[in-house]
């Protein structure tokens, strides 16, 4: 068993601690600090510094990890390796070179491809129907370290950015563990990563949820289980926010063709907007204020939405 100091925050790091609990002795956890949360917004521990207290594991929640005092509190706890999991926070050289096996990282992507801080979202988002995760040695660059060993995962055609997260971290998790081991050993040598290949992406924000009528309804399809669940997109019907859940393309006919886009049609039963390439139907809707609600029963309660323009 090795002496393992884990950082991780969210719920996709919540597998590979547990994972590590059940294997190895891991001396303590680093996650970010509380947040507000909910209605009430109430401070809120992370996913990671529950289950680190419920095994009775110490948890450090520094603001930044730049201190002496903090590198100095991790040194004390003389891990073998820093095990990192969506963790949050930028590495320096003081805290990569602190154990004797480095920091290695469970990425979700299959790097170099999907460097940053959302690269499940930026793989759905982009069309790619292959993803994975990555066991990585960490240096100071983004994501850019040696690979120890990746495994793939397909992205199906209705995956959301929630459903894909939560089976990269148990894939993640058992590749860790499988991997730790042999790396430990020395008898895996990380791979050093093709420049070549490397495309990187952003931090989400809440206004990444935004919904461009413009884009071909294809991109619009990707972009709404691209951001679900979090920031959600969203558009905009009289001045009221409307997030849209879920969608699906629909061929476009004739008159159809001529609507500007953001245009509001039916077709059958099925509520459409019209996008700047085909159109989209509105399976799942959630005005402000009120519950999730099909397309259709919006349509049914806003007299005007049909021929009406979303976005406005």
């Amino acid at each position: 068993m090795a002496r393992i100091v884990f950082m991780g925050t969210p719920e996709f790091a919540v597998p590979s601690l547990r994972a590590l609990l059940s294997h190895h002795d891991v001396v303590a956890v680093v996650t970010q600090p509380d947040a507000p949360a909910g209605r009430g917004r109430a401070p809120t521990p992370p996913p990671v510094k529950v289950l680190a207290i419920e095994h009775g594991v110490p948890v450090l929640q520094p603001e930044s990890l730049k201190s002496v005092e903090v590198v100095d509190q991790l040194r004390a706890y003389a891990p073998e390796v820093i095990i990192v999991a969506a963790f949050g926070q930028i590495l320096r050289r003081p805290v990569l070179d602190l154990p004797p096996h480095g920091c290695v990282n469970v990425h979700a992507s299959l790097l170099p491809r999907w460097r940053g801080a959302s690269p499940i979202s930026a793989a759905i988002a982009a069309g790619d129907t292959m993803t994975g995760v990555t066991i990585m040695q960490m240096d100071t660059g983004l994501d850019s370290g040696p690979i120890v060993s990746q495994r793939s995962e397909p992205i199906r055609p209705d995956d959301t950015a929630g459903t894909l997260s939560a089976r990269l971290a148990e894939l993640g998790a058992e590749l860790l563990i499988e991997t730790l081991p042999a790396y430990l050993a020395g008898s895996i040598r990380p791979q050093p990563q093709d420049e070549a290949q490397a495309t990187k992406c952003g931090l989400l924000k809440k206004e990444d949820g935004r919904i461009d009528w413009q884009r071909s309804a294809l991109e619009i399809e990707r972009h709404i289980r691209a951001v679900s669940p979090w920031p959600s997109a969203f558009t905009h019907w009289e001045g009221r926010l409307v997030r849209v859940l879920r969608a699906a393309v629909r061929e476009v006919s004739a008159p159809q063709l001529e609507l500007p886009a953001g245009t509001v049609f039916t077709t059958g039963r099925a509520v459409c907007v019209r996008c700047g390439e085909g159109a989209l139907e509105l399976i799942e809707v959630q005005p402000e204020g009120k519950r999730s609600m099909s397309g259709a029963d919006f349509a049914r309660g806003q007299r005007r939405l049909i021929g009406g323009r979303l976005g406005s």
